[in-house]
């Protein structure tokens, strides 16, 4: 007798939670399951979270990190250093230097880097929105907080060669980050004293 699969409906939401990064089959599974046993309240809380975050989070206009009110709350606080914007990859590495405490400026996502083997140029990038900021605001250091890889050193480069001429001082965290590995891994320790020493480019 041939062995039969999940029913339709946990199937289906096997096949969706394998979609998500960092899930294989396994794992798809295990969370599927898991809602099968939990309550249909905690299941139906899980559904509206999902719906909710598509239509309440949005890009901040300011610097492009994730937000449910425009600007973000951190672009709109008084006490962080306004001349001062940290260029980051993703809205995770926001939450990462975030955590350690040591940086009170502001950001700017890109949302990604340059990678010519993905098909990703600048033009996908939130760079020109970058350059047209720094000329409107005129900030005293952009700090190019980029993964420590190839795309990420390239990208830097790409972005100092658009900046420096416009007289802002652009700078990259130290090399206490480990070569080809990401922001939103690191430790707090790390990632501050990366902050705390980092080099004009």
């Amino acid at each position: 007798m041939r062995a039969r699969g999940p029913a339709e409906p946990i199937a289906r939401l096997i096949e969706e939670f394998a979609k998500l990064p960092g899930i294989g089959p396994k794992t798809a599974s295990r969370l599927a399951y898991h809602l099968l046993r939990c309550s249909r309240e905690d299941a139906l809380a899980l559904a509206q979270a999902i719906i909710e975050v598509k239509e309440r989070v949005q890009l901040c206009s300011r610097c492009f990190n994730l937000t449910d009110v425009d600007p973000c709350p951190i672009c709109a606080d008084p006490s962080r250093d306004q001349r001062t914007i940290c260029v980051v990859e993703d809205p995770l590495d926001v939450l990462a230097l975030e955590r350690t405490g040591a940086y009170h400026g502001v950001y700017h996502v890109l949302h990604g880097v340059i990678s010519p083997v993905d098909g990703i140029g600048p033009e996908r990038l939130r760079i020109r929105e970058l350059v047209h900021r720094v000329q409107q605001e005129q900030p005293n250091e952009v700090i190019l907080a980029l993964n420590p890889n190839i795309e990420g050193d390239a990208t830097a480069m790409y972005i100092a060669r658009q900046l420096i001429p416009l007289g802002v001082t652009v700078t990259r965290p130290a090399s206490g980050l480990p070569v080809g590995g990401d922001l939103e891994y690191a430790d707090e320790i790390t990632l501050g004293r990366a902050l705390a020493g980092r080099r004009a480019l």
